[in-house]
């Protein structure tokens, strides 16, 4: 079986719990040990994350914008916006090209959420998807018209967390 025709499903991490890019990434490193060819565009995340390394070393190719602050949900800056936008910019890029195997929006979802970027993009970025392009889009409080969309979605709850017994994130687990 070849890559090519097995290829082009949408797949959906949403939740409240723990585990969504870390399932996105799972994927990424299954997939590079098949050869595939890999793209990540990182919404709203610059900060050192242990799996930038780790995604240089496998030849995944890694795209990311943000700021190192804080988004206030209900009142996002203008740089916000322009970060979000240039993500979205390079994954319609990306999906014009039609270079990649698989391509992984990590939080785009919460983008959407937060209205950094309109729903009616994404959207219109998924009705573009070439047939043979996995699309993964992560992220809580994913829209229900994605949902729809999507042909495999995983709800991640968060039933019990370490946080909740006051333990700090830990270098190489949470980030």
């Amino acid at each position: 079986m070849k890559k090519k025709d097995t290829l082009g499903l949408i797949q959906i991490y949403t939740g409240a719990g723990k585990g969504k890019t870390t399932a996105a990434l799972g994927l990424a490193m299954r997939a590079a040990g098949h050869n595939f060819k890999i793209a990540i565009i990182h919404f709203m995340k610059i900060w050192n994350y242990g799996e930038v390394k780790s995604l240089e070393k496998l030849g995944i190719d890694l795209f990311r914008y943000g700021t190192t602050e804080l988004i206030d949900p209900k009142n996002p800056s203008p740089i916000d916006f322009d970060e979000a936008n240039k993500a979205i910019e390079k994954a319609e890029e990306l999906i014009e090209r039609g270079n990649y195997d698989i391509l992984i929006l990590d939080e785009i979802n919460v983008a959407i959420d937060f209205n950094l970027i309109p729903l009616k993009r994404v959207v219109d970025l998924i009705d573009k998807k070439p047939d043979n392009l996995e699309l993964v889009l992560t992220g809580r409080n994913c829209p229900e018209e994605l949902i729809e969309r999507a042909d495999l979605v995983s709800r991640i709850d968060e039933i019990k967390h370490p946080f909740q017994k006051g333990l700090k994130v830990r270098k190489g687990i949470e980030f």
